[in-house]
């Protein structure tokens, strides 16, 4: 495929942008409506398996985990059977899949059909996501050889689709929740049955000119791919920093405020910051940056949000103002998020094998999910590690730093 480097004929701003493809547009709302249905049930399982079920802590997060390994660690899964069976089927499969988790866990009382249910629920996504990603990144290279418009664009707008799907499902499951959870649930599960008749109907039999490839030799070929592989590390490096917003974030507002109230609003702030400025910021980095530089950009923003913290901690501030740290932390970190996530995305086509870019696109996932998990670890050792205040901040700030030197030199080698 063309390289981010050399495929483009002319700066962004110098040509206008073509409407997107029909297939374009339903898959970037696929992204909206997945995420709808997604956060309408899963920010209320936790409370739901402790208060409403009953279970004891350690297996609320033991349940929690099996989720996020059955989807992240296993999109590599899915992308290769995009890539074998075209992405049709697997879209269709993991819509059918999550309709009957979602079913599932809204009737499951007893901790194995919990387990099945939610196990479910991760894999389907696991075969719908790297299928839908792939399939996005694909046309938008295809669009930006055609001189339609510049492929980050298109995978911004993707990133905006599922921010405000990820904004408006926990709206929805808040409302639902009045009646209990097994409704919100069945609302869930509603939302997939549309996007499965949706796409029954609207999604092509077969996308032209994408060609299904053997499963087997691929993941061989993908190992062997250094500068992919360097890519996956740098992404896994900025998500690790990203998931802060889960782990160290929640610690600092809980100390600042009292309570973790305030998160909520922080929350809000940052996708409302994605869903108003995503696009005018991807604009903005491709007719100043190369793809490299925009990510270095975001990356070290990032850093420099963990470092506001690590200023600020120092002093013990709490009440309102002790928030101001917090706020900035997240406004520097989505910001930086709208820098890195969309340029790494469209990064992919450039290094995958022919063929291979459903698979390249789930271990991409994949790949950082783990860098995500094993690092996870080892930042909640870090934060109860009872180090001076501002220390651990400041070893989250080197995070995205070492990520800039992981980052593949030259846009087009392999």
């Amino acid at each position: 495929m063309t390289s981010l480097s050399t495929g483009r004929s002319a700066p962004p701003s110098r040509r206008a942008a073509a409407p997107l493809s029909p297939l374009l547009r339903l898959l970037i709302l696929t992204q909206l409506a997945f995420n709808v249905g997604f956060f309408a049930v899963l920010p209320f399982l936790s409370e739901h398996l402790g208060q409403g079920i009953g279970m004891a802590g350690w297996l609320v997060g033991f349940v929690l985990g099996l989720r996020t390994f059955s989807q992240q660690g296993l999109f590599v899964v899915g992308g290769a059977l995009a890539d074998r069976y075209g992405i049709r089927p697997v879209v269709l499969a993991g819509c059918v899949l999550r309709i009957a988790g979602f079913v599932w866990l809204g009737f499951a009382e007893r901790t194995w059909a919990v387990v099945a249910a939610v196990l479910l629920i991760g894999f389907a996504a696991a075969l719908f996501s790297p299928a839908v990603e792939s399939e996005v990144a694909r046309q938008a290279v295809v669009r930006e050889e055609e001189g339609a418009g510049d492929r980050t664009r298109v995978l911004a707008l993707f990133t905006v689709a599922g921010q405000a799907g990820a904004f408006v499902g926990p709206l929805l499951g808040a409302l639902l929740l009045a009646v209990d959870f097994r409704t919100a649930c069945l609302a869930g599960a509603g939302v997939f049955v549309l996007v499965l008749a949706g796409h029954a109907w609207l999604l092509p039999q077969r996308v032209p000119g994408r060609a299904r490839v053997r499963v087997k030799g691929g993941a061989r070929l993908l190992l062997r791919n250094r500068r992919f592989l360097a890519l996956c590390c740098a992404y896994g490096a900025y998500l690790l920093a990203y998931n802060q917003l889960y782990l160290a974030l929640p610690a600092e507002v809980e100390r600042a405020a009292g309570s973790q109230a305030p998160l909520a609003w922080l929350f809000a702030l940052s996708s409302v910051l994605v869903v108003t400025a995503q696009l005018p910021v991807t604009r903005w980095a491709a007719e100043r940056l190369t793809p490299r530089r925009s990510m270095v950009a975001g990356l070290v923003l990032i850093a420099a949000g963990f470092a506001v913290v690590a200023v600020a901690r120092p002093a013990g501030w709490t009440g309102t103002g002790a928030l101001v740290p917090a706020a900035g932390f997240v406004a520097l970190l989505t910001l930086g998020q709208m820098l890195v996530a969309p340029v790494a995305r469209a990064w992919v086509p450039d290094l995958a094998e022919d063929g291979r870019l459903g698979l390249y696109t789930g271990a991409l996932s994949s790949v950082s999910g783990l860098i995500v998990l094993a690092g996870s670890s080892a930042t909640g050792l870090l934060l109860d590690s009872g180090l001076p205040v501002a220390v651990p901040w400041l070893v989250l700030a080197a995070v995205p730093l070492a990520a800039v030197a992981m980052l593949p030199r030259r846009q087009g080698d392999r």
